[in-house]
């Protein structure tokens, strides 16, 4: 079987095609590769989130790297990917392991890897690592190897620590929920919020590896507890991560889930308020571009990127921005690791409601006031067999307007993404594993939002 990196690593079904085998194949050609680019490199961390047999599949990639001459550091349990991320950084590592599959459903599980910056691997690394697969190229054992268990959780809550301005937090005291989703995230963001004044609740703070038979994703459908718990204690905040802890999930007072797209754009106009940061800001192709407008308000650039955070990653690490997201939930900021953190934005969100003592809803009503108001959507539109196969020749087409919608221009930065007048636009992408596209469409009108949708998905469909 050909093993493909995907936008965050290789994700498979657990004894389908996720074996102990590939896991062997996939870990001595990262070290090939990494024996190619970085020869005089002998750390590498190796750690797994909470999904079903992660510890073994780390432990045998450990012990594979050992052997071909590299010093090991596992984490100790279950470890938020941020968290790695640092690690690799603090350690001086040559790269990372991770055994995660994010938010996917529970029977799946996955290698992420990292290079030596902390963030995710670029094309064109994951590209050499698959080719290294397939030619099934071995690498001689070596001496000097061996792996050890370490603690990467205090010098990521000390990192982070730096990061946020806890005094306004400890001063506004606030009452906050926190679901984990049963995932990485336990112990880290509660602990951290709890030392610092909040008075926090959880829910789902233990290890379950079926997620309680839900994708560990916070979104609507699993954060219905969460909004519950919200309302009937009149909290001011839910936090939620996802399994890995590298995406957020906020619901605010009134029990409203706060859409990543909103957060993001909330978010960059607070630090660039807040800590008087002037760099750009970074979203994907597929985000709104509300974050456009705070850009514009506050004289910043704008830079889009491909799906995939690795692309805003190496943007943070030219400090080129003060932050940069994803719709997907993915975010960082400025001076933090080229990679998304979930537990960052949700600290994040509750320094801005302790700083300028406003709800987020208070505060994103503002926000519109001055740069607008835009409602944005994502949709999957299955495909038939025959209109799978003429996919490519669809989206390469350059219509000059869809539904009678007038498109002013097009822009193929991934998928193909059309802009039309008065803030709308509307973005085509093919799932890279299945018969499906998403469509991602925003409009300054909900109504329209919704027309706009169904015209994309009978332009896909005829």
């Amino acid at each position: 079987m050909k093993i493909r990196f995907g936008t965050s690593g290789w994700r498979a079904i657990i004894a389908d095609e996720f074996t102990f085998g590939n896991v062997r194949r996939i870990t001595e050609s990262i070290c090939r590769y990494l024996k190619e680019s970085h020869p005089a490199a002998r750390r590498l961390i190796v750690g797994n989130d909470s999904r079903f047999m992660g510890e073994k599949f780390a432990d045998v990639a450990a012990e594979i790297a050992a052997d071909k001459g590299y010093k090991v550091f596992v984490c100790d349990g279950e470890t938020p990917t941020p968290a790695i991320s640092h690690a690799i950084r603090h350690t001086g590592a040559a790269g990372g392991i991770n055994f995660t599959a994010s938010h996917n459903p529970p029977e799946y599980q996955g290698i992420k890897f990292s290079t030596s910056d902390g963030a995710p691997a670029l094309p064109e690394v994951t590209g050499r690592i698959e080719k290294l697969i397939e030619a099934r190229a071995s690498l001689d054992d070596a001496a000097g190897g061996e792996s050890s268990a370490f603690d990467p959780k205090p010098d990521y809550l000390e990192d982070l620590t730096s990061k946020i301005r806890f005094g306004e937090i400890s001063s506004a005291k606030p009452r906050l929920a926190y679901d984990p989703l049963w995932g990485t995230g336990r112990g880290y963001l509660d602990t951290l919020l709890k030392e610092n004044g909040a008075v926090v609740q959880t829910l789902h703070d233990w290890r379950d590896v079926t997620f309680g038979g839900l994708s560990p994703e916070p979104g609507d459908k699993q954060l219905v507890e969460l909004k519950r718990l919200v309302i009937e204690n009149e909290l001011d905040l839910g936090l939620a991560t996802d399994g890995d802890g590298d995406r957020f999930g906020v619901i605010d007072s009134n029990g409203e889930l706060i859409t990543p797209n909103q957060l993001i754009a909330l978010l960059a106009d607070y630090l660039s308020e807040s800590r008087g940061w002037n760099e750009g800001i970074a979203r994907s192709v597929a985000t709104s571009h509300l974050v456009d407008r705070v850009a514009d308000a506050r004289g910043l650039k704008l830079y889009e990127t491909p799906v995939g955070f690795k692309f805003i990653g190496e943007l943070i690490n030219k400090d080129e921005i003060i932050l940069g997201g994803e719709e997907s939930a993915g975010l960082s900021i400025k001076g933090h690791y080229p990679e998304k953190d979930g537990l960052l934005a949700c600290l994040l969100a509750v320094e801005a409601v302790a700083s300028r003592g406003a709800s987020l809803t208070e505060q994103l009503n503002e926000l519109t006031q001055r740069v607008g108001t835009l409602f944005s959507e994502r949709i999957g539109v299955r495909l038939t067999p025959e209109i799978a196969k003429s996919l490519p020749e669809i989206l390469s087409r350059e219509p000059d307007e869809i539904g009678g919608r007038k498109i002013e221009s097009l822009n193929r930065t991934d998928g193909v993404k059309f802009l039309f007048g008065n803030g709308s636009w509307m973005l085509m992408r093919p799932s890279g594993t299945e018969p499906l596209v998403r469509i991602y469409a925003e409009s300054e009108d909900k109504n329209d939002l919704e027309v706009l949708l169904e015209q994309g998905r009978r332009y896909l469909l005829g």
